[in-house]
C-alpha cells in the first residue's frame, strides 16, 4: 500500500523493528504536547505548546494514518481551559484519537484548580468502540488495522496516585491486561510511563554526564509489568513521559548492555534483535526539544518507526537553546535526546 507522506517530508528512520508485523497499519504517536494556554516560557516552550500540537495534527492529517494514539500528558496539569483548546485541536481530525492519561492529566493533591472528572477523559480522548474497557475505565482494548492497542492507565485516578507524579500499574490491572494479551492476535501496549530499560538510560547519564539530574519520577514496581508483558510476548510497547526519542528492552537480551543505552552500529544502529524481554519505543514530546512526532509503519516485514518534526530549523534550534539552558534536568534530557538522533536508527532488527 502506497502512503502519502505529508508536508513533514519522510521524518528520520528511529528503529526499524521485527515486530510487530502485518498488514500495513499506520499510526502516529503523539505524545506529551503540555498545551498551555494561559502560561509562557520553561524549557517546555508553553507559548508555543498548542501550536506544536495543532502542527503535529496538521501532519498528520495528510498522511492516512489509521489512528492517531497519544500516551499522555495532553494538558500542562489538567486545566479546564487547557482541555478545551486539546479539544479544539482535534476538532478537525479525521482519524481515530485514542489516548492514555498522563501524570499531569489526572488531579494531584496541589493542584489550583478543578480537573475534570475522569470520565471527561474516557468520553473525549479514548475509543467510542473499544472491544473492552479495563477496571478503571481509562484502559481498553481497541482494533487499529492489523494491531490490537491494548491502553494501559499508569498515571492513576481522582483516587489513585494523586499524592505522585510516579507511574504504577497495580495487581487488578495486570490481571486484566494479561487477559487483553491473551485475547488479542497482535498486542501493541500503549502507556504512559516508561518501562525500567529506559529509565535506566536516565541514569546511565547522569553517572557519566549530567550528576545533577533529577530523579524524574518513574513508573513504581515495574519488573511485575515488564513479567506481565514479556509472558504474553507483547509485540511493542509505546510510551512517554520522559520527553525523548528512544528504544530499549526490558526483561531480556537484546542491543545495548545493563543500563538500557542503545549500542551502535556501523550505520547507528544495532543489528542485533531482542532475545526475550519486551521492546519499548518511547516518543518524543510536540512541545520542548525534539518538538517531533512518531510514525510507524507496520509491514509485512515488521515496523518501521520515523520521527517526524513539527517545527521548523529555527524553532527546533530556539528549543534545544531554551532547554539545554534550562535546569541540569532539562539540559541532561535534551543532552539524551541529541545523542538518540545523532545515533538514529537507534537498532535495526531486521
Amino acid at each position: 500500500m502506497s502512503r502519502p507522506t505529508g508536508p513533514g517530508g519522510s521524518g528520520t528512520v528511529l528503529a526499524r523493528l521485527a515486530r510487530p508485523a502485518g498488514e500495513p497499519t499506520r499510526v502516529a504517536v503523539v505524545a506529551d504536547p503540555h498545551v498551555a494556554t494561559r502560561a509562557e516560557g520553561t524549557s517546555k516552550l508553553f507559548e508555543r505548546t498548542r501550536a506544536h500540537f495543532e502542527a503535529a495534527l496538521a501532519d498528520v492529517a495528510d498522511r492516512d494514518v489509521d489512528a492517531v494514539l497519544s500516551p499522555g500528558d495532553l494538558t500542562k496539569d489538567g486545566e479546564p481551559w487547557n482541555y478545551e483548546a486539546v479539544d479544539e485541536a482535534l476538532a478537525d481530525l479525521d482519524a481515530p484519537f485514542h489516548a492514555v492519561p498522563g501524570n499531569h492529566d489526572v488531579p494531584k493533591d496541589g493542584d489550583d484548580h478543578e480537573t475534570p472528572g475522569l470520565g471527561r477523559f474516557v468520553e473525549r480522548y479514548t475509543p467510542s468502540d473499544p472491544v473492552v474497557r479495563g477496571p478503571d475505565g481509562l484502559s481498553y482494548r481497541v482494533g487499529v488495522g492489523d494491531l490490537d492497542v491494548i491502553g494501559l492507565n499508569s498515571a492513576g485516578t481522582a483516587e489513585r496516585l494523586t499524592d505522585s507524579h510516579e507511574g504504577h500499574v497495580g495487581a487488578d490491572q495486570r490481571a486484566w491486561l494479561a487477559d487483553q494479551i491473551a485475547r488479542a492476535e497482535t498486542a501493541v501496549v500503549l502507556v504512559h510511563h516508561n518501562l525500567p530499560a529506559v529509565t535506566a538510560q536516565l541514569d546511565a547519564h547522569r553517572a557519566a554526564v549530567e550528576s545533577d539530574l533529577a530523579e524524574v519520577p518513574a513508573m513504581r514496581d515495574p519488573e511485575p509489568l515488564v513479567e506481565t508483558l514479556a509472558a504474553g510476548d507483547v509485540s511493542l510497547v509505546l510510551s512517554g513521559h520522559y520527553h525523548l526519542p528512544t528504544t530499549a528492552v526490558s526483561g531480556g537480551s537484546a542491543d545495548g548492555g545493563a543500563d538500557g543505552v542503545p549500542a551502535s552500529g556501523a550505520n547507528g544502529g544495532s543489528s542485533e534483535r531482542r532475545s526475550g524481554g519486551v521492546r519499548e519505543v518511547a516518543a518524543p514530546t510536540t512541545c520542548s526539544f525534539p518538538q517531533s512526532y512518531l510514525l510507524c509503519d507496520v509491514t509485512p516485514e515488521g515496523t518501521t518507526v520515523r520521527l517526524v518534526p513539527v517545527a521548523d530549523s529555527v524553532g527546533l534550534e530556539t528549543a534545544h537553546a531554551r532547554r539545554a539552558a534550562d535546569s541540569a534536568t532539562a539540559r541532561g534530557l535534551t543532552g539524551i535526546a541529541a545523542a538518540r538522533l545523532a545515533a538514529a536508527p537507534l537498532v535495526d532488527e531486521r
